[in-house]
């Protein structure tokens, strides 16, 4: 049985359904983000995982224990706020020690425990300072740190670095990870930053219009997107338009796209269907003579990279080339366009249909 289990948990406001149907297993020690965009339904599922807001239908179990109606606080669950949710009238020493003490933990024990805490997120030093004098990053920690103290069986993160320059947010996501992977805590975390998502997760859930689209691995799931939204929101992606002419021995599809003819592996369709040819700029290269030749449109420089628009028989095409020390393709040039038979993804056209099984 897995540590902590949504069965069907379904939410409505009035009329409007925020989460439908949601099944979602973590496993004890995991790290499981929610990802989505605003209004996905991913902060309110994790809002119902807290006991913040009631479940319609459905059930949450913890541990095998049945919690779908349990209050907030018997749960004993660990949770970082986008807001971090700090007093200010406390030291950091205070804010962290806040849950041992409505808890009536010895003071003994309670110190130790908050020295402990403030040293996993290298804050000893500054213990007796309160919330204003510390930066955003430090107050981030102190969150934390009041979260993990509790000893919690899962640790609810909300947005956690959404309110962090780019530059701490990026040092902050592995600091996180690397935390979470030392105390061993199960973790859910809610984003929308697909990049901190794929960067620090075990499992990721991509999520729209209140359900779960895809779950899987990160690198699975930006390698095998379901769906056109999925394949856009995680990461960026060309997607070609074409019509299956045949569906060949195996997993092979054949798919026509304009003057230009391939043949993919994966889900088949039905000859005549509507399909995407989903494409990763980083995936595509820009060569003498390709696959499809075209004209650079535009060029983007993004430091490690060139960004490359290429215009093609089959459309435009996004190119991610490496700034490795070889000269830049200047607009106005032409060029090859090649990729590996192994990187095209196929998608139906209509998200409804899905792909059409076939003996």
């Amino acid at each position: 049985m897995s540590f902590l289990e949504l069965t069907d948990v379904t939410k409505f406001y009035g009329n409007t359904c925020a989460v439908s149907a949601m099944n979602l297993t973590v496993e004890k020690g995991e790290f499981v983000s929610l990802l989505g965009p605003s209004g996905c339904g991913k902060t309110t599922t994790l809002q119902m995982v807290a006991g913040f807001e009631a479940v319609t239908s459905g059930r949450i179990t913890l541990d095998g224990r049945d919690i779908t109606h349990a209050k907030a606080n018997v749960r004993g669950l660990g949770i970082v706020f986008q807001s971090y949710a700090l007093f200010a009238h406390m030291t950091v020493a205070g804010n962290v020690g806040f849950g041992l003490e409505m808890r009536k933990l010895p003071k003994t024990e309670q110190r130790e425990r908050v020295a402990q805490a403030l040293a996993l997120v290298h804050l000893e030093q500054h213990a007796s300072r309160y919330p204003r004098e510390l930066s955003g990053g430090q107050r981030q920690r102190v969150a934390l740190a009041r979260a993990l103290v509790i000893e919690p069986p899962v640790l609810l993160l909300d947005e956690p670095l959404s309110n962090l320059d780019a530059q701490l947010r990026e040092e902050m996501q592995f600091e996180l990870r690397q935390i979470q992977r030392r105390v061993g805590a199960t973790t859910v975390m809610v984003t929308h930053d697909q990049s901190e998502a794929m960067s620090i997760s075990d499992r990721v859930v991509v999520m729209e219009a209140g359900r779960a689209m895809q779950t899987g691995h990160p690198h699975r799931v930006y390698e095998h997107p379901g769906t056109r939204f999925i394949s856009t929101f995680v990461g960026k992606t060309n997607l070609l338009p074409g019509t299956v002419t045949a569906s060949g021995a195996h997993t092979h599809t054949h798919v026509a796209l304009g003057p230009l003819a391939v043949q993919v592996d994966g889900p088949r369709f039905l000859p005549g269907t509507a399909v995407l040819l989903s494409l990763r700029p980083e995936k595509l290269h820009c060569v003498p003579a390709g696959r499809i030749d075209g004209q650079v449109r535009e060029r983007f420089f993004l430091g490690s990279q060139w960004l490359y628009r290429v215009g093609t028989a089959v459309g435009d095409l996004m190119v991610l080339a490496p700034n490795d020390g070889r000269d830049a393709l200047s607009e106005g040039e032409r060029t090859g366009v090649d990729w590996p038979d192994h990187c095209m993804r196929l998608l139906p056209a209509d998200e409804t249909a899905g792909a059409e099984a076939l003996p």
